[in-house]
């Protein structure tokens, strides 16, 4: 219960981050190089997955997006291409409810000849 209650209010852990720690406070703390990298990441077109995909393309990963809308995934790479134009994000169409989408995709992510270190 302390524990529950320590992560509601924020609290860092054991890590040095707790739960209003943003993406940007943890990449700025990693030692480790991002840049080379390729990311895929789900749910990226809003929300927590829009500020990872944001951050870690600000670190030079190559970003990945996966998306049913991509208007709107296209609205994203925009906004981070306009705050960073050295970055390097793929839009791809996917519905995730459909097998026959999630293996156009794959196929699509394979034919690029790309290293898949980060599925998020």
């Amino acid at each position: 219960m302390k524990d529950t209650l320590r992560y509601l209010a924020g609290i860092a852990g054991p890590s040095g981050y707790g739960s209003k720690t943003t993406a940007q406070q943890v990449a700025d703390n990693s030692s480790s190089p991002l840049h080379r990298l390729t990311a895929i990441i789900t749910g990226a077109t809003s929300g927590i997955g829009a500020e990872t995909a944001r951050v870690l393309a600000k670190r030079g990963v190559r970003v990945v997006i996966p998306a049913r809308d991509i208007k709107k995934a296209a609205e994203l790479k925009e906004g981070i291409e306009n705050e960073n134009p050295n970055v390097e994000i793929m839009l791809f169409e996917i519905d995730l409810s459909s097998l026959a989408s999630v293996k156009r995709f794959c196929t699509q992510f394979l034919a690029l000849g790309l290293p898949l270190n980060i599925l998020m």
